[in-house]
């Protein structure tokens, strides 16, 4: 009977420690797993702020440079084009779109107006409004990051946009687009 209960004191102190050991374990398991997964979030999150921090001054600035149009359809943006030069504006419902990706995890979210050359444009092109937005979801959904996240790019998408809307409408020219909001997500 003596011999009994010094091995049964004997395993519990055995048995405890093994418990212990194994809580030791788990715990640093945890710590690790939440550790990998917190840097994994931030390299995520950094790759996600980096072309809004990039937009978030060009869709201020946007509104504020003026596009000028030459006869071959080219951006060319001119600071000395006053605010009683610029025609009727037209604006346009957001538009919310997926990039064209790889991965499919960017969106773009954009807000524009058209400078219309008369206000007999703007009955036209809300007869024809769900063609025109088809046309530009079109445009947009066919860029990539890279293409949109300059400024040069931006000009691109424009010109494009610009030039696909004057091919279908009859009654006038747009003269121009105005980015009032464009967040790369």
């Amino acid at each position: 009977m003596a011999e009994e209960e010094k091995t049964e004191e004997e395993s519990a102190p055995a048995e405890k420690k093994s418990s212990n050991m194994l809580m030791i374990i788990i715990i640093v398991v945890l710590v690790l797993i939440i550790v990998i997964g917190a840097v994994i979030g931030l390299l995520f999150m950094g790759d996600d702020e980096e072309p809004q921090a990039q937009n978030a001054p060009q869709t201020r600035e946007q509104p504020v440079q003026k596009t000028k149009r030459s006869s071959s359809s080219s951006s060319n943006y001119d600071n000395s084009r006053s605010l009683n030069e610029i025609g009727v504006l037209y604006p346009l419902d957001t538009f919310t779109v997926n990039l064209k990706s790889d991965s499919g995890r960017r969106y773009l979210k954009v807000t524009m107006s058209l400078e219309l050359e008369g206000e007999e444009l703007s009955l036209e092109l809300d007869a024809k409004s769900p063609v025109l937005r088809d046309r530009i979801i079109r445009i947009l959904t066919s860029k990539t990051l890279e293409e949109i996240s300059s400024k040069k790019g931006k000009a691109k998408v424009e010109t494009q946009i610009m030039d696909t809307l004057n091919a279908m409408i009859t009654d006038g020219k747009i003269k121009g687009i105005y980015f009032t909001e464009f967040v790369i997500q």
